[in-house]
């Protein structure tokens, strides 16, 4: 046990799943644009109103015909062209072919297509040099998406892969929740806004930059309240304002020993703390309660700290209460190369620069000194290291757990 570690913290593991089943969806219901709908939660299904594609087409620039003329003979007899979005409307006699270009529609009475790097065109004389497979280079109708099928679920956050997706069904407004409305502020004295001179003792307040930075990757409203200093009227007041405009309200700083008065005391005054302090490292400091029309979470004041129960312990509980679908973390094996120094007691989330090397394993190293205010530690990394609560140090050469960066932190 490390100098700093307490017994009988609560697991982060359970502290996530009391927070997870403490919330729910609330958000209203709105409709957007397709164009707009990016990072937004779907509230219904989106189901095909068409088949895509909408008609067999080509998948090729080539020549469309029937497979069965070519059973005696290897030339046929050029009749016209299909272009895309100008389909050909004429009669196509037997041992007849039309050249057709990619997407445009195969004539009904056609079933094959051979592209134009194999044929020989000598005016209408088109000859064909090698073997032909029944049906190829024909996209059938329906074949990637049916009428009525159901092609995103509700409770997805819609990615730049998923508008192109619905706008080729020709859906131009989608049902969504509402984003969540998410207030921000940091509580000290000693910090001082970016871009002002510093006394002696004041450090910048570079937290609401951290939550500022994720919580627009996470497509949320954001109302920045600033810095509020160590006064209980000035807490009470900026508490009871966030509680009556925010869904979620986020503080960084005064929830650790010797700080904490304040805060619990508003929080007391105004709702109820469901936990304060984790088996966790960095953020053991971390607090989550509820007022009463807002949900709290106090993240610690150093910045690391901030950030690593920010991204594993608040952005999964507001993705329930947004209405997104719960997803699990992609989390692989990875060979250590540096040793990490850890006691038993407290889930550790290190930060690491993972690659995949020749032999197609994945390694993982240290980015050096991991204090909680050091953060060049989370800049040079691309992955948390989580080494297990009942864990001890670990070894270079020895199997870990890392967490990838994903979009929040990209």
């Amino acid at each position: 046990m490390g100098c700093c570690d307490t017994p009988g913290l609560k697991p982060v593991e359970q502290a996530l799943q009391e927070m997870l089943n403490s919330v729910s969806n609330q958000q209203a219901v709105i409709n957007v644009d397709t164009p707009q709908a990016l990072g937004t939660i779907l509230a219904n299904d989106v189901t095909s109103p068409v088949n895509v594609p909408a008609f067999d087409n080509s998948a090729m620039d080539g020549y469309a015909f029937r497979a069965a003329d070519l059973a005696e003979k290897t030339t046929l007899t050029l009749v016209g062209t299909a272009f895309a979005g100008t389909p050909f409307e004429g009669n196509i006699p037997q041992g007849g072919c039309i050249r057709i270009m990619t997407g445009a529609p195969v004539p009904s009475s056609l079933d094959t297509v051979e592209m134009q790097e194999n044929v020989t065109a000598n005016g209408d004389r088109i000859s064909f040099n090698h073997g032909i497979k029944v049906g190829q280079h024909i996209r059938r109708l329906g074949e990637d998406i049916q009428l009525g099928q159901a092609v995103l679920n509700q409770g997805k956050r819609l990615t730049p892969r998923d508008i192109p997706l619905i706008a080729s069904l020709g859906i131009a407004t989608l049902a969504v929740y509402h984003p969540l409305s998410v207030a921000i502020f940091s509580t000290g004295d000693e910090l001082k806004p970016v871009g002002t001179p510093l006394a002696h003792g004041q450090i910048y307040d570079s937290n609401r930059y951290s939550l500022h930075a994720v919580l627009q990757n996470f497509n949320v409203n954001i109302i920045d309240y600033g810095i509020i200093p160590d006064d209980l009227d000035a807490l009470r007041k900026v508490f009871n304002q966030a509680n009556n405009e925010a869904d979620v309200v986020i503080t960084s700083g005064g929830v650790s020993v010797g700080e904490a008065d304040y805060t619990k005391t508003v929080l007391d005054e105004l709702g109820e703390i469901g936990f304060w302090k984790l088996a966790i490292k960095p953020g053991k400091p971390f607090a989550f309660g509820k007022l009463s029309h807002s949900v709290f979470f106090g993240l610690p004041g150093n910045p690391v700290s901030a950030l690593v129960t920010l991204v594993q312990l608040a952005i999964p509980t507001m993705r329930a209460m947004a209405g997104e679908t719960p997803a699990v973390p992609a989390r692989f094996q990875a060979i250590s190369q540096t040793a990490f120094k850890k006691s038993p007691g407290r889930t550790d989330f290190q930060r690491g620069i993972y690659h995949v090397n020749a032999q197609g394993q994945i390694e993982v190293a240290s980015t050096g000194a991991q204090g909680s205010g050091v953060f060049s530690s989370m800049s040079a990394s691309n992955c948390f290291i989580i080494l297990e609560q009942e864990r001890g140090a670990v070894a270079a050469g020895e199997t870990v757990t890392i967490e990838p960066y994903d979009h929040l932190l990209q």
